[in-house]
């Protein structure tokens, strides 16, 4: 293993400073490279690099030239990494009215134009022309997503698996620390094919039918493409199965052969979470950037990931697709011990700008008895009630809320992730002795004067087509602020996010909710028109008008001016 690592080369010339002869794996990437643990490459290349292998990442080829960046490095002696970067590239191209975007918060300058539409399967597809005998996995959110037959919002029709489109030989979906290590090793020993097919939570194409006793056979991607039921129906399963602490081998045909996709790891324990994060991550961008601004890299260059995974389970959400459901936390120590050494970052003025994850206040949650929820098939532990199996207490986030104000040298460790106010407060009042507590401190110590929460909507038959809790439950949440934040003697504001057209929703259910009495007083520039993303329930949704939990109809709004006049009504006075 490696203990004084260097840093991640990215060109011939600091391939050769090192003196190597030779690079185990070539990651390939639509953002640019930073070194951080916020971007998916720099934890996999680090990674790797802890385990002895050479790794080199080449960010934001060049695909329109001669291709020279795809040959710069030459070919690796394991296999190409393929990525598009930290989000699928359709959805960092394109707003919801598809317009074009003008900026790209992950490459130099925010200028827009620097990565291709599909990333994974324009890079992939270039390299397996150039390396036809190189094998190339690929990974991250947009072949995660991809991984069986998805809605794409784009082209308004259903696509195979970006295996099929891109000549991928292996997929690693979610979050692929162990994936890739064990690929790695096996694609280094010359391990047989079949050997390597076993590896948990890769995917991969195979030619013929499928003759494994026990897995799940899908529905075929040609029948989907004529069949909307068909498709629905296998996205109920597929989203049953990842939400399952034990589930099947996933089989998908598609022409002459099909996709397997097998079961996840576990959840990664306390001690594996740490070493993650104990990687020597310079936590700048690449030094190929000096005096170039990335806007990403701003947002997050003084944050602190403290759990991954979210059993929340909103329809409109990948998170639990690609991190799981179950709650992965780092320990106490290996948190503060991050958090200390943030005052070696150039500009650390003592400021945590976000102490959270996809949810902050899920850290240290779990099942009670955890034997239930290894035979779970329960989508969301919060919809459509809390399940009575869970701990919602906040006591031991709020003992690390207290060892981060403890550390020297740190003036304020702000919550700018989402928070679930379902997890601390009911229809009845707070949840249990740490919820008030909890959310006084959270109002008073770790917002900067602006609580943004989410109901989404106004209106409960929407809320039920996004697995959101009843307004009302905001109505409480908004009582409760005012008295605390009247008591305290501090101006501080609720912030409400909401989504417009979302499937379900009607013209009529937005002016409801433009007009809502309990939105008076409250700043409304938190708005999203509803964008169909590959694997959601709420994308199925929208390309088939059927609800796959019941198979009945469901309205979408498909035009797009009646689309804009639904979002329209967020700022009507």
């Amino acid at each position: 293993m490696v203990e004084n690592a260097y840093m991640i080369p990215t060109s011939a010339k600091e391939v050769q400073a090192l003196g190597w002869d030779y690079i185990d794996v070539i990651i390939f990437t639509g953002d640019a490279f930073v070194d951080h643990p916020s971007f998916g490459t720099a934890v996999i290349a680090r990674w790797l690099q802890k385990w002895g292998y050479r790794v080199a990442v080449v960010p934001q080829p060049n695909w329109r030239d001669d291709l020279r960046d795809f040959r710069k490095l030459g070919r690796p002696r394991l296999y190409f990494a393929v990525n598009s970067g930290a989000m699928d590239s359709m959805v960092n191209h394109y707003t919801a009215s598809k317009r074009l975007r003008s900026d790209d918060a992950y490459t130099p300058g925010g200028k827009a134009g620097a990565r291709p539409d599909y990333a994974v399967t324009v890079y992939t597809k270039i390299l397996k022309e150039l390396y036809p005998d190189v094998p190339v996995v690929i990974g991250g959110i947009e072949a995660s997503l991809r991984r069986l037959t998805h809605y794409d919002y784009w082209q308004d029709r259903l696509l195979p698996s970006v295996l099929v489109s891109s000549g991928a030989d292996w997929l690693s979906y979610g979050m692929g620390e162990r994936t890739i290590l064990e690929l790695t090793k096996a694609i280094e020993a010359d391990r047989n094919p079949a050997d390597i097919r076993k590896i948990p939570q890769l995917a991969f194409l195979m030619k013929g039918r499928c003759r494994i006793p026990g897995a799940l056979l899908l529905h075929p991607y040609e029948l989907c493409c004529k069949d909307r039921k068909a498709f629905a129906e296998n996205f109920h399963l597929i989203e049953t199965q990842a939400n399952m602490m034990h589930p099947d081998i996933l089989i998908e045909p598609v022409g002459d052969g099909y996709v397997q996709v097998n079961p996840p790891y576990p959840p990664a324990t306390e001690q594996e979470m740490d070493s993650y994060w104990d990687l020597p991550f310079t936590k700048l961008p690449h030094p190929r950037y000096k005096g170039k601004r990335i806007p990403a890299y701003d947002m997050i260059k003084f944050s602190i990931n403290t759990h991954r995974g979210c059993f929340g389970g909103c329809n409109f959400c990948t998170i639990a697709a690609h991190q799981g459901k179950f709650i992965q936390n780092r320990s106490e120590e290996s948190i503060i011990r991050e958090i200390k050494e943030l005052k070696n970052l150039p500009g650390f003025a003592g400021n945590i700008s976000d102490v959270g994850a996809p949810t902050a206040n899920m850290y240290g949650m779990h099942g009670k008895n955890p034997e239930l929820c290894s035979k779970c098939v329960r989508k969301s532990c919060l919809f459509p009630a809390p399940c009575r199996n869970l701990d919602r207490s906040h006591r031991r986030l709020l003992g690390l809320y207290g060892r981060i104000s403890s550390v020297k040298g740190i003036r304020h460790a702000y919550i700018g992730s989402g928070i679930r106010y379902d997890l601390f407060l009911d229809k009845d009042g707070f949840v249990d002795e740490s919820s008030f507590q909890f959310m006084k401190e959270l109002i008073l110590e770790h917002t900067s004067g602006r609580l943004k929460v989410a109901p989404e909507h106004t209106e409960d038959e929407v809320l039920k087509y996004m697995a959101k809790p009843s307004f009302r439950l905001f109505e409480r949440l908004r009582m409760e602020f005012d008295r605390i934040v009247a008591s305290s003697g501090r101006n501080c504001e609720l912030v409400p996010y909401f989504i417009s057209s979302h499937p379900g929703c009607t013209m009529q259910d937005m002016e409801k909710l433009a007009s809502h009495k309990a939105l008076r007083g409250l700043y409304m520039d938190q708005v999203q028109d509803f964008t169909p993303t590959p694997m959601t329930t709420s994308s199925v949704m929208y390309c088939t008008g059927l609800d796959p939990r019941t198979l009945k109809p469901v309205f979408v709004e498909k035009d797009m001016e009646r689309k804009k006049r639904q979002k329209s009504w967020f700022f009507k006075k």
